[in-house]
């Protein structure tokens, strides 16, 4: 019979604390069996299940999809090396597009996002009167411009036309869907 890990033990290896342990298991994310004396017991392989939930959701991906990540794997058995690499695979589309939002956010942080707050200069230049406010809430700016792909300067000048910004396209991505960014 393969070593099962105390809820304590699983703590101390994984460094989440067992109050958390106990809420990913409500929510399905791990899996204990119980003992007779109803103490919780885990597979060793719960440790990589945590630091996969771990790890994702320092970089803001929301539980409920960490959790239909974790799904593809097999619950019978202990996943295998190809069923982690199967979702890596799965995985990968949803972290480039994060990587993509948070690139997108470092670069744009500093000038206006469209969220209405218009306390940078830039702000009364590139949303006077908060105009974007018609486009819906947050920073629509942000939320509705796609990635800007790098493109050499342009050798004759390009006139700029303030308050008036991209318009968002079918393709963007939902609100809903996009990382936690809080409006500034």
């Amino acid at each position: 019979m393969a070593e099962l890990l105390t809820i304590g033990e699983l703590s101390a290896r994984s460094g989440v604390a067992p109050s958390a342990l106990r809420f990913y298991e409500k929510l399905g994310l791990i899996h204990s069996t119980r003992t007779g004396g109803n103490q919780r017991r885990y597979e060793r392989s719960a440790l990589r299940r945590v630091a996969f939930i771990r790890i994702s959701a320092q970089v803001g991906i929301p539980l409920e999809t960490i959790k239909d990540a974790l799904a593809s794997l097999p619950a019978n058995r202990t996943p295998t090396r190809g069923d982690w690499a199967r979702l890596s695979r799965n995985w990968r589309v949803h972290l480039d597009e994060q990587i993509a939002l948070l690139e997108r956010l470092r670069d744009t942080l500093t000038g206006c996002i469209g969220c209405g707050c218009l306390s940078l200069t830039h702000c009364q230049l590139a949303n006077p009167e908060d105009r974007l406010a018609a486009r819906g809430p947050g920073p629509v700016i942000l939320a509705s411009s796609p990635a800007p792909a790098p493109s050499p300067a342009p050798s004759t000048p390009v006139p700029v036309v303030f308050g008036v910004g991209p318009s968002p396209s079918p393709a963007a991505p939902s609100r809903s869907a996009a990382a936690p960014v809080t409006d500034g």
